[in-house]
């Protein structure tokens, strides 16, 4: 029974999320992806800290997809040096993952995620405002 309910739970979330999806601007949708990465490197830094191993694997994977994307779907025409800057930071922070998933090493994830959070608050700052 307890099983269902965590089911029932699961896929409200996810339908929840799809449904933010499919509204959202492509500008809400990259913060979304920030906070998903943000989300998914607490897991990760946990997991390093409490020997989760699966833990740590699934927030390191799933954010190095999520960098991965964000990089995949940078403007380089029309964001030109800071695309470029972009790129370069989004593989940093992959490298440096890399190297927390390989040696447990949480203070690399815990830079990522300062970066990450840096990131995120210049986004947040250009928000297009509604007319």
């Amino acid at each position: 029974m307890l099983n269902r309910g965590y089911a029932a739970l699961r896929q409200y979330r996810e339908a929840d999320v799809s449904s933010l999806v499919a509204e959202a601007s492509p500008h809400r949708l990259i913060a979304m992806l920030y906070d998903g990465a943000l989300e998914r490197l607490a897991l990760a830094a946990s997991g390093i800290s409490f020997g989760n191993t699966e833990s740590k694997l699934r927030g390191i994977d799933s954010t190095m997809a999520i960098l991965d994307h964000l990089r995949a779907v940078l403007d380089f025409k029309a964001g030109g040096a800071i695309a470029e800057r972009l790129a370069a930071l989004y593989d940093y922070m992959m490298r440096r993952l890399l190297h927390a998933k390989l040696n447990n090493d949480a203070s690399a994830v815990l830079e990522v995620m300062t970066l990450l959070r840096t990131v995120k608050a210049g986004w947040d700052a250009i928000a297009p405002t509604a007319a």
